[in-house]
């Protein structure tokens, strides 16, 4: 992020601790710079700033001055400036010179139990059976804000229960305390202005306009947002405890973006996944559509078993039997657009042992313009930094099935890659010797003479270049399905066998040949490369026509303008 400059800073005074910030920052971030938490349920440091809900309620002061003279007007008690104090919502006051803020004086600790005490009103008191539970911000702040009894006896007002807002949102109405970030969501990142509050009061319910759902692909940001148990996932509603769940870092695969994302799992099953923030990537938002990948984990067409002639085979015995294949010669090489700059590079090696061409092949949609590229392979560049390629890939490997058809190419090795799917044939796949290493069953599985099963992404750790060539990592989440192996470890032994170099079989040891050996990966290390990624030097690709050309018009609101790592 771009440092201001020494004059861009002013100083605010917060519970009489100074810090210098930059000019109109929020003074909810500002005080937070200092350690001290301003309890708020409606501001979001990404959406438009509503005050809605008062819980940040402070006292803010300025210096006073003297009407007629404009002299500052001095305490005799203390020698120092008078402060004039007010009421005031933080999330509403922007650090300008001279601000003074007070959040813990015991008018503000009154503000705090008075909000608290209307928030709960009508607000169910059943924490142990909310979905919310173990990150629910209204339990949380009531522990520490709210004034610890009730003196409400009336009957609370009954809300609509488990309405369903769109195909993936539900909304407990009754613990809404409409805060209106959905809303703003919606209607300021998503596009979509789709929901709203009706009635008034103690009446008021969230619901979408008439005629309308919550339906896009991002709706489920809002439950991410969601500061209570009011809006939830349908898919992991009442599945699990999110105290029980391992949080692993990863990325979205479903295109070129990139975004950062948490991989929550337990005793090796995956529930669900959520944005990681990314000011640079992806702010802290992702497409609902990233979230379901992980049921390809558990999916019925999961390869579980190596085979070779159609025949389930131990591992050592179909590597051996794929490199007797490989080294009569004639191989052409298919790597994978969704493979990690550890196993394309590995790809590559194979490729060169082997003397054989390779190709990538792409995979595109319509880009949505905001965190769903038009380009749905998420390294295509890892694939140019590795040298795999030189150019950008097709669809169809027609070049690929002409040499086949010629008779130069006999045997193919796919990696994660349906031939078929790319215009390569039953005909012509019965021409050839086919090895395959992936995680589902496909017509290039099926008619293969080898098959090696492989991990998905969430089974095994790497790295992937996005759009932006940034390099970023992601880790294992779960361990990887009984009968398949690690692709690093599957193609390390192939290069092996085709009389390459020995190589790592993991992500770590792999990169001290592939900072040697990549010039665009010199000068940074696995163990080293920070959770926001490193920014490559795009220079050498710069004239390639990608597939996200302007359809990806989406900008972080604080993109990071960092200066690229070279080699």
């Amino acid at each position: 992020m771009i440092q201001p400059a020494a004059t861009d800073l002013i100083t605010v005074n917060v519970d009489g601790r100074e810090i210098a910030v930059p000019k109109g920052t929020n003074m909810i971030e500002a005080a937070r710079r200092l350690g001290t938490d301003i309890p708020h349920y409606c501001y979001h440091p990404k959406l438009a700033v509503v005050g809605n809900c008062r819980m940040c309620l402070v006292e803010l002061g300025m210096a006073a001055v003297d009407p007629a003279t404009k002299a500052p007007v001095m305490d005799p008690a203390t020698g120092r400036p008078k402060i004039n104090w007010r009421p005031g919502i933080a999330c509403a006051a922007n650090a300008s010179a001279g601000l003074h803020v007070r959040t813990t004086s015991p008018l503000v600790k009154d503000f705090r139990e008075g909000v608290m005490e209307f928030l709960l009103i009508n607000h169910p008191l059943d924490c142990p059976i909310c979905d919310q539970a173990g990150e629910c911000k209204l339990q949380e702040q009531a522990t520490g804000y709210g004034r610890g009894y009730s003196r409400y006896i009336e009957q609370k007002n009954v809300k609509p229960k488990r309405t369903q807002l769109g195909p993936r949102v539900t909304l407990d109405d009754e613990r809404c305390i409409l805060c209106s970030r959905c809303i703003r969501f919606c209607k300021d990142v998503a596009k979509d202005d789709v929901l709203g509050f009706t009635d008034r009061g103690s009446y008021s319910t969230l619901s979408c306009y008439p005629g309308r759902k919550l339906e896009n692909n991002y709706s489920l940001n809002t439950v991410d947002i969601c500061p209570v148990g009011a809006l939830t996932s349908t898919d992991f509603r009442f599945k699990m405890r999110v105290w029980f769940l391992k949080q692993t870092s990863s990325i979205d695969t479903e295109s070129s973006v990139g975004a950062n994302t948490v991989v929550w799992s337990r005793e090796g099953a995956v529930y669900r996944i959520t944005p990681r923030q990314n000011d640079a990537v992806n702010d802290t938002w992702m497409a609902d559509s990233g979230r379901l990948l992980y049921k390809a984990i558990r999916s019925a067409e999961r390869l579980d078993a190596a085979r070779v002639d159609g025949s389930s085979s131990a591992l050592d015995f179909a590597l051996a039997a794929a490199a007797g294949i490989l080294a009569k010669g004639g191989v052409g090489v298919v790597g994978s657009g969704r493979s990690s700059v550890e196993e394309l590079f590995l790809t590559a090696k194979l490729a060169k042992a082997l003397k054989a061409p390779a190709w990538l092949v792409s995979r595109t949609g319509e880009g949505d313009g905001l965190l769903v590229s038009a380009d749905r392979n998420p390294n295509v560049r890892g694939a140019l930094v590795t040298g795999l390629i030189s150019s950008l890939p097709s669809a169809r490997l027609d070049e690929l099935a002409a040499r086949i058809d010629a008779g130069e190419i006999r045997s193919v090795v796919s990696v994660g890659e349906d031939l078929a799917a790319a215009g390569i044939g039953a005909k012509r796949l019965a021409k050839v010797s086919v090895v395959y290493l992936g995680t589902h069953s496909n017509p290039t599985s099926a008619c293969a003479r080898v098959v090696l099963p492989t991990l998905t992404v969430f089974e095994k750790s790497g790295t992937l270049v996005n759009q932006q060539f940034r390099i970023q990592k992601f880790a294992r989440a779960v361990p990887g399905l009984t009968g398949a192996a690690d692709d690093l470890l599957v193609l390390s032994r192939l290069v092996s066998a085709a009389g390459g170099p020995g190589l790592g079989a993991d992500a770590p040891s792999l990169w001290a040949s592939i900072s040697q050996e990549v010039p665009a990966l010199a000068t940074m290390s696995y163990d080293d490369m920070p959770a926001t990624g490193l920014l490559l030097d795009a220079a050498p690709w710069s004239q390639l026509a990608f597939a996200e050309g302007p359809s990806l018009h989406y900008q972080p609101a604080q993109a990071q303008k960092e200066a690229p790592a070279r080699g």
